[in-house]
């Protein structure tokens, strides 16, 4: 009998999931990018995630559970049964296939891709939008992501040769932000910033060595208008030809004896004074 508060018991019979399960292993393929890429699915790992991703619909197109954790967060389970998600049990071994914790929390989501071509983001007029350009740091990635969606950015632009938006790492340091912004992969970083300048979006890049302090733009007002920010990664920073093109190369102020800040920080740093401005 299928328990209306956990959707479609595909293991009413057999039992719950092992990590021999074919669904499982078909599931658990989604750990690797060219699967992935193959399917146009992805893994979303753990409680916070699984309900961003039921909040999105359509997102979610099965969602493992242990027996614990399906009693535990009945809520999801009877949300996903709300939506037709098929909600299937797994033991503790199938669940630790699918996770990529240490300590998993008993909830996995198979996922469809959330990401849209570049002018249909554009088309929604976003007012701050992160460009992460050759990132490939999953964690840096994820967090940014996380940071540019509490600053309000409509956009996070995944430029040229950058990780993966749908790594698990990226995934779960995104805390969910990755099912509340316009996620866009842009294989030529320089189209997408000529892009967003025709939008009516000033470029400001990010740079140790920038000509212009951060405090000068805020002082000035320039960062009052729609802008695009550019972020490198922490080892190379931005290609030289990205902070050509850009309207501004901007260094955040350092008033102590730090040499730098991470990327993660500086990229708080900058959303938020955007942000700030754009109030």
């Amino acid at each position: 009998m299928q328990s209306p508060s956990r959707g479609r018991r595909l293991d009413a019979v057999s039992g719950p999931f092992t990590p021999r399960t074919p669904r499982v292993v078909a599931a658990r393929r989604l750990q690797r990018r060219r699967d992935r890429e193959a399917t146009g699915r992805f893994l979303a790992e753990g409680p916070q995630a699984v309900r961003e991703a039921l909040a999105r619909a359509g997102t979610v197109t099965e969602l493992f559970g242990t027996p614990a954790a399906l009693d535990r967060y009945a809520d999801l389970a009877a949300q996903a049964a709300r939506a037709d998600v098929p909600v299937s049990e797994v033991t503790e071994e199938g669940l630790a296939a699918l996770a990529e914790t240490v300590a998993p929390q008993g909830l996995v989501a198979v996922c469809r891709h959330l990401d849209v071509p570049l002018d249909t983001a554009l088309s929604r007029s976003p007012r701050l939008v992160a460009v992460l350009a050759e990132i490939r740091d999953p964690g840096n990635a994820g967090t940014v992501l996380r940071t540019a969606d509490a600053a309000g950015a409509g956009a996070v632009v995944f430029a040229g040769d950058a990780v993966d938006p749908y790594n698990g790492k990226c995934v779960r340091s995104s805390a969910g932000s990755l099912f509340h912004v316009d996620v866009v992969r842009a294989p030529d970083p320089l189209a997408a910033v000529e892009a967003l300048r025709t939008a009516g979006l000033s470029i400001f890049a990010t740079t140790g060595y920038g000509d212009s302090d951060l405090d000068d733009l805020i002082d000035y007002g320039r960062l009052a208008a729609p802008t695009a920010w550019l972020f490198g990664s922490e080892a190379h920073g931005l290609p030289e030809e990205l902070t050509a093109a850009a309207d501004a190369r901007v260094r955040v102020p350092l008033h102590g004896r730090a040499e730098s800040l991470n990327l993660a920080a500086a990229a708080a740093v900058c959303l938020y004074a955007s942000a700030r401005a754009l109030r």
